[in-house]
C-alpha cells in the first residue's frame, strides 16, 4: 500500500457531514492522527512569517471587540465561550457543511466515534442550506429501525426546533443517553406534511463487517461503517469465505456513511492489483496526489451494493472496484461527496478540534462525484416497504380520511400482499376492506379501522417483512450479477 505525497501524515477525512455525529458513525476518511502532521499550524509553521498571523490592526479589532463584550454588555460572559464563538464564525464563514470547529466534548465525541464506539440515534447528519439533512442511518440502529431516510430533512427533536441552529447545536439536542426518547420531526421528499418518527437511543453495535456464503458459492460482505478495525475484520472473513471455494462476491455498503482512509484503501486493494490507481486527491492548485495499490487482483466476479446512504469511504471503494477492478455497481445514485477534509487538534492546545475541507478526491479515472454520486451499472429500485413512513397514529384512521397516514397505510398493506387498490392517501371502501384482511390474518378485531393496535401490527409485519433475506431485491440482482452460469 503506497501513499503518495503529504496525504501519508495528514487527518485526511472524507466527510459524508460536518463530521458532527449524532451516534453518528464517522464518516470521515481519516488518514491517520499524527501530532507531527505538516497540515498542523505550528510554530515552526508560523515561523516562516507573519502571513498566517493576525496582522496588528486585525487583533486590535478583535480585542476591542472583546473588551466591549467583557466591559459593555448587559450580562457576563464566559471568556472561553467568546473564544470559541469567534473560531466557529472564522469556520461558518467559509459556508462549508464539511468545514467545523469542535469543542472539547465534541471532539472526544467524534475521537470516540472514529474508534467504532458510540451511544445515540444511531444516523449521520450534515447541515445544507441551514437545514439538518441525514446523510445516512446506520444499519440496525434506532434511527434504521424507525424508517429514517437519507436526505430527511430533520425539522425539531421532542418539540425543540431545529431551524437557526448551527449543526453542532442541533446534534446536541438529537443526542442524548441510552434509554431515553427522541421524538424527530421529519419532512421527507413526496410528503406534503411531516411525518414524526419515535426513536429511543441505544448503544450502536461496533461490529461493522458481517459475511456469509450462500450455497451457490456466491459470499456476501457487509461492510457497515470504515473504523480503525474494519480492513482486519474484512480480510478475515474474506479469507475465510475464499477458503470455503467463493465462486463471486458481493460487498454490500448500502447505507455505510463512511470512515477511516486507509481501512478502505487496504480493502480497495484487496481487489486492485498492484500499481493500479484507489483515488486521487487535488489541492487547489490543481496538483493531483494518487494512492495506488500495492495488492493483486482476484478471478472472481464482484459486485458492490450502494444506495443514496452510501458515502464518503463507500463512494471511493465503490468508485475503485468499478473503474480499477471491473466491479458492478447495483442499486441507487450514492449521496455524492467528494472533498478531502483534515482534522487538526494538537496545535489548538485545549481538546478542541478544527476540520477543514483541503482538497478533493476523485475516482481513477478523474471522476469528481461530489453532488452528483456514483451511478450504478444496475438501478434497482428498493419496495416501497423500504422507504414508508412509519405510522404515528394520533387518531384512528377510517373511511373518507385522507392524509399521510392514511398514504403510508396503503404502503404498508399493499406491500404485505393485502391490495388496498390506491396509496393516494384517500382512505377509500377498498382500503378498508384490505385493513379488514390485515385484522383477520393478524387475530385483531375486524373493523376495518387503523386504530393503534392495528397500527402497531401493521408496523410489526412491516419490520418482519424487511428483515427477510428473501425480499431484498437488490441484493438478489447483486447476487445475479457475479453469479456464473
Amino acid at each position: 500500500m503506497q501513499f503518495k505525497g503529504r496525504t501519508v501524515f495528514a487527518f485526511v477525512m472524507l466527510t459524508m457531514i460536518a463530521s458532527v455525529l449524532v451516534t453518528l458513525t464517522c464518516a470521515d476518511l481519516i488518514l491517520k492522527r499524527d501530532e507531527s502532521s505538516p497540515y498542523a499550524v505550528t510554530a515552526a509553521a508560523a515561523s516562516e512569517g507573519d502571513r498566517y498571523r493576525l496582522r496588528d490592526n486585525e487583533l486590535t479589532k478583535l480585542n476591542a471587540v472583546l473588551e466591549l463584550i467583557e466591559t459593555k454588555y448587559f450580562q457576563k460572559v464566559d471568556r472561553g465561550e467568546l473564544l470559541d464563538g469567534a473560531v466557529s464564525g472564522m469556520m461558518a464563514s467559509l459556508s462549508d457543511p464539511y468545514s467545523v470547529y469542535m469543542e472539547k466534548d465534541e471532539a472526544q465525541h467524534f475521537s470516540e466515534s472514529i474508534e467504532g464506539s458510540f451511544t445515540g440515534i444511531g444516523a449521520e447528519v450534515t447541515m445544507e442550506n441551514g437545514r439538518v439533512v441525514v446523510v445516512s442511518p446506520i444499519k440496525g440502529s434506532p434511527a434504521e429501525r424507525s424508517g429514517l431516510l437519507a436526505k430527511d430533512v430533520l425539522l425539531s427533536v421532542n418539540g425543540e426546533k431545529l431551524d437557526g441552529l448551527n449543526l453542532q447545536e442541533a446534534v446536541a439536542k438529537i443526542r442524548g443517553p441510552k434509554g431515553t426518547k427522541a421524538k424527530i420531526q421529519v419532512q421527507r421528499a413526496g410528503f406534503s406534511e411531516p411525518i414524526q418518527l419515535v426513536l429511543i437511543r441505544d448503544d450502536i453495535d461496533v461490529e461493522t463487517v458481517y459475511a456469509s456464503l450462500r450455497p451457490d458459492g456466491v459470499g456476501i460482505i457487509e461492510i457497515r461503517q470504515f473504523s480503525l478495525h474494519t480492513a482486519e475484520r474484512f480480510k478475515e472473513e474474506l479469507a475465510r469465505l475464499e477458503e470455503k471455494g467463493m465462486k463471486g462476491l458481493v460487498l454490500d455498503v448500502r447505507n455505510n456513511p463512511g470512515g477511516v482512509l486507509p481501512v478502505v484503501v487496504e480493502i480497495a486493494e484487496s481487489f486492485m492489483a498492484k500499481g493500479k490507481t484507489i483515488v486521487q486527491v487535488e489541492d487547489r492548485e490543481g496538483n493531483r496526489e494518487k494512492t495506488v495499490s500495492g495488492g493483486k487482483s482476484k478471478t472472481y466476479p464482484i459486485a458492490v451494493l450502494i444506495n443514496g446512504g452510501s458515502a464518503s469511504a463507500s463512494e471511493i471503494l465503490a468508485g475503485a472496484l468499478k473503474e480499477g477492478a471491473g466491479a458492478k455497481l447495483v442499486g441507487e445514485t450514492s449521496f455524492g461527496k467528494g472533498t478531502v477534509q483534515v482534522s487538526y487538534n494538537k496545535a489548538l492546545g485545549d481538546g478542541s478540534l478544527v476540520k477543514m475541507t483541503i482538497a478533493k478526491w476523485l475516482t481513477p479515472d478523474g471522476n469528481w462525484i461530489h453532488e452528483n454520486g456514483i451511478k450504478p451499472d444496475i438501478e434497482v429500485k428498493p419496495p416501497g416497504l423500504y422507504t414508508v413512513a412509519r405510522l404515528n397514529l394520533s387518531e384512528t384512521l377510517k373511511q373518507d380520511m385522507l392524509g399521510e397516514q392514511v398514504k403510508s397505510a396503503q404502503i404498508m398493506l399493499g406491500g404485505l400482499g393485502y391490495e388496498p387498490g390506491r396509496e393516494d392517501g384517500y382512505f377509500d371502501a377498498e382500503t378498508a376492506q384490505a385493513v379488514s384482511k390485515f385484522q383477520a390474518e393478524h387475530g385483531l378485531t375486524v373493523s376495518g379501522l387503523v386504530d393503534r393496535k392495528t397500527g402497531e401490527a401493521l408496523e410489526k409485519a412491516v419490520v418482519k417483512w424487511i428483515q427477510e433475506k428473501n425480499n431484498d431485491n437488490q441484493l438478489h440482482e447483486a447476487i445475479k450479477a457475479v453469479s456464473r452460469k
